[in-house]
């Protein structure tokens, strides 16, 4: 598997979902090497109180992004030993673009001390990375992950949105499937209720059993657009109970999400929380 199709394993959503990579795309050819670093940058890293370190290779006045920006960059990455695991640079490469909030956590925090047009160096331990299981075969687990970042463009993103109402009579007890799947409409609505064969549009919040928010598009202020075949199972089978401009709850069993394994940014054997507004059906 090419890293750009696992560099968004903490998109817990996108990736959590699909079993294909997220919504990060190619955005425009590449230098075949990394630009110039100023004279003067920094040999010392600096080390966040998360254990992050990183160091400023160019320096730009350039906007800064925000964990909800989008941002597209070119970069390098490679392990402690030098093994280059993946790079947008070289003759058939393309620069990529993804969502801030949908990275590693060391991305997320790392991009946040650059400005459009410079360059920063980051170390990342595995923590911030990809854990102890690591994103086999590329990133082995424990991996402490080095990159060469140069960030090309910002987009900030969209202004955060509010869930739609809730019916004054929506059931506070939930129903549960034969699969084990617990649900709970929380607007009805009698527009068209969705197969496993359809692509849906969606606005949703997730959350872990403790309340903590793992993902969320009224944050990112934009809903996303999937097949409904495409994701987990949880998902699949509750989405089929609610009609077009409806709204539900679900509470997904880890058996019908990720498992006694979990993924990246989901622990294993979680129960996974989603409040969900169905916007169309196609």
């Amino acid at each position: 598997m090419n890293f750009r199709n696992v560099l968004a394993a903490s998109l817990v959503l996108a990736l959590a979902l699909f079993s294909e990579s997220p919504s990060m795309h190619a955005a425009q050819k590449n230098p075949l090497e990394p630009g110039a670093a100023d004279k003067d940058a920094p040999k010392e890293f600096t080390t966040t109180k998360s254990g992050l370190k990183y160091r400023v290779l160019r320096k730009s006045d350039g906007l800064k992004p925000t964990a909800r920006d989008t941002v597209k960059v070119h970069y390098k990455g490679w392990l402690d030993g030098g093994k280059v695991f993946d790079q947008s640079y070289g003759a058939d490469g393309d620069s990529i673009e993804f969502p801030l909030s949908g990275v590693i956590k060391g991305w997320t925090e790392g991009m946040q001390h650059v400005g459009e047009g410079g360059m920063i160096e980051l170390e990342i331990p595995y923590e911030l990375g990809y854990g102890e299981r690591g994103a086999p075969p590329t990133i082995p687990g424990k991996s402490t992950l080095h990159f060469i970042v140069e960030l090309l463009e910002v987009t900030p993103a969209p202004k955060p949105i509010e869930p739609g109402a809730v019916d004054k009579d929506a059931p506070e007890k939930f129903t549960t499937t034969p699969s084990g799947l617990k649900y709970r409409i929380r607007r009805k609505s009698s527009g068209t209720m969705p197969t496993a064969e359809d692509t849906v549009k969606v606005h949703y919040r997730g959350w872990f059993d403790d309340g903590q928010t793992f993902d969320s598009s009224y944050e990112r202020g934009t809903p996303i657009e999937f097949p409904l075949n495409g994701v987990i199972k949880g998902w699949t089978e509750g989405m089929q109970l609610v009609g077009k401009g409806g709204m539900i709850e679900l509470e997904i069993p880890y058996n019908l999400a990720y498992g006694e394994r979990g993924r990246p940014g989901i622990p294993p054997k979680s129960t996974l929380h989603f409040l969900v507004e169905l916007l169309e059906v196609k």
